[in-house]
């Protein structure tokens, strides 16, 4: 395996900073038992009054669902950890689980649906909308871009392969439109939109800003769909978000450019601005932008933060949906950042270069860690071979900052 040599490697083995009890999202009782009401229970409790003999040599941790592990283990310095054990229970957890609900998410410009667990675990759906291999069309607009279901999935594990682990865990699930979205829903305005089409394929299309009409409904094969589930970050009642807009957003206009296409110093000024004038925020932006390019995704306008570590921490790489829509074209305008500011981590450019290399090939990492994924493949092969492109652009911009 590829893989495991690769997480054997020391670049993949620097330790992070002794983790603080203020250092953890959570801190957590250790005498708090998880336990659901009953068997035939969708609801659960952690309280001490639960029934509190354990198994012999089992802690009250060991009777968390997996989600809730996920949840706990949350720190300053990383969303999971790199040998994360939990990690394959997780994912298995998102593909298999029996799903008790699925309602509409409010917001955003696409159709994504919230599904719940018999253990309260909860995941974000997203929809197949197109095949593997359709190309997003070169007249389309970054912004009226379909989201992928298999993007999502790709997009975890490149994150996890660059060592970023900033993207919540991401499985492909085959759902069963009838039985786990039609018939369980409660969500009024979603169940209206449920029709047979004239081939004999149950469709919905629910409620949102776009493509949520008749004529961009998802229809199964009568009533199999893909789709991408990502495990929920912790409630933000529980743990708040702060949404940062990127200084290198696009204008999300057909004509207008935004300041940074027009100034090519336009990071002096970022530098000087808060957050990005001390700490490793701005290099954070720019591991951010690094993904970006490989995956081709320029829909990068806002990104998140866990309030309590304040601006030191890493940022939250959420909704990929973007990336991976094509492979012909490299969008050399998502490096600005990089290409303007000549800035990235010691780490960062180490590992990227050992993923330019043959035992390390990027692409060949990818399609390892894609394989185990319940609808392997995820990526056709031109997207693939377009990561090993792209990584060589990359090391040529810094290759370039470097001798200048």
């Amino acid at each position: 395996s590829k893989l495991a040599a690769l997480f054997q490697h020391p670049l993949y083995n620097i330790p992070i900073p002794e983790v603080t009890e203020k250092d953890k999202l959570f801190v957590v009782n250790p005498m708090e038992k998880f336990s659901l009401h009953n068997s035939g229970s969708d609801e659960w409790v952690s309280s001490s009054k639960a029934e509190t003999l354990l198994p012999t040599g089992k802690t009250a941790y060991d009777t968390y669902p997996a989600w809730l592990k996920f949840h706990v283990g949350i720190n300053r310095y990383e969303l999971y950890p790199r040998r994360d054990p939990l990690m394959p229970t997780l994912l298995r957890d998102l593909a298999t689980q029996r799903i008790v609900s699925s309602v509409q998410k409010s917001g955003g410009t696409q159709l994504k649906l919230i599904m719940t667990f018999p253990n309260y675990g909860q995941a974000l759906f997203k929809p197949m909308k197109q095949t593997r291999d359709q190309e997003t069309p070169i007249d389309f607009f970054y912004f009226s871009d379909f989201e992928r279901h298999n993007a999502e999935i790709a997009a975890f594990h490149l994150d996890r392969i660059l060592d970023f682990r900033r993207i919540p865990p991401v499985s492909g699930r085959l759902v069963n439109i009838t039985k786990e979205i039609r018939d369980i829903t409660t969500d009024k305005k979603l169940a209206k939109t449920f029709f047979i089409s004239p081939a004999g394929n149950v469709c919905f299309y629910g409620e949102c800003s776009y493509y949520c009409s008749t004529e961009h409904a998802l229809c199964g094969k009568p009533d199999q769909l893909e789709g991408s589930m990502a495990a929920l970050l912790p409630d933000k009642t529980l743990a708040k978000r702060r949404s940062w807009r990127s200084p290198w957003r696009r204008s999300y206009h057909k004509s207008k450019k935004a300041e940074w296409e027009l100034n090519p110093n336009y990071c002096a000024q970022v530098r000087e601005t808060p957050p990005y004038d001390r700490g490793h925020r701005l290099l954070d932006l720019i591991d951010m932008t690094v993904l970006d390019f490989l995956m081709g995704n320029m829909d990068r306008h806002h990104y998140e933060t866990f309030e309590k570590f304040g601006n030191d921490t890493f940022l939250l790489h959420l909704d990929n949906g973007r990336g991976f829509g094509t492979h012909s074209r490299d969008e050399l305008s998502i490096l600005a950042p990089l290409r303007q500011c000549c800035s990235i981590k010691k780490s960062t450019y180490l590992r990227l270069q050992l993923l330019a290399t043959q035992p390390y090939r990027l692409s060949d990492l990818l399609r390892e860690a894609l394989a185990t994924d319940p609808l392997a493949p995820i990526l056709v092969e031109p997207h693939l071979r377009a990561l090993d492109r792209r990584l060589g652009k990359v090391l040529e911009v810094v290759g370039r900052c470097l001798a200048r």
